[in-house]
């Protein structure tokens, strides 16, 4: 099964902040392994934007530190699933850890 994750990066890294990052990674996963990854530059944060924007790409699912409900809910009208609470990795280590069920998640920080 094919999937294409978006994580928000900064300098590489997860940003634990959803809608405050400097780039959108897109993962493109098929039959359990990466093949390919591209960065994008993040829109300007406004409130409902990220979302539809996101969607538009693609993206089946979004690896995230936090977000707002209200982000979650486009999201999810958008038929994008959620995975709030992950860990600051790489997005290599954090798409192959969702990959193989070692990612651990915690609990979404955001709560605007």
């Amino acid at each position: 099964m094919k999937k294409i994750f978006a994580i928000p990066v900064t300098k590489g890294v997860l940003d634990a902040h959803f809608g405050h990052c400097t780039h959108f990674a897109f993962v493109e996963v098929e039959d359990d392994k990466i093949i390919s990854e591209h960065l994008e530059d993040a829109p300007p944060h406004q409130p409902g934007l990220l979302p539809p924007w996101i969607a538009e790409r693609g993206a089946t699912d979004v690896i995230s530190g936090g977000m707002g409900q209200m982000a979650i809910d486009i999201f999810n009208k958008n038929k994008v699933n959620v995975f709030v609470g992950a860990p600051a990795l790489t997005t290599k280590e954090l798409v192959e850890g969702f990959i193989d069920g070692t990612l651990s998640f915690r609990a979404n920080y955001c709560d605007h």
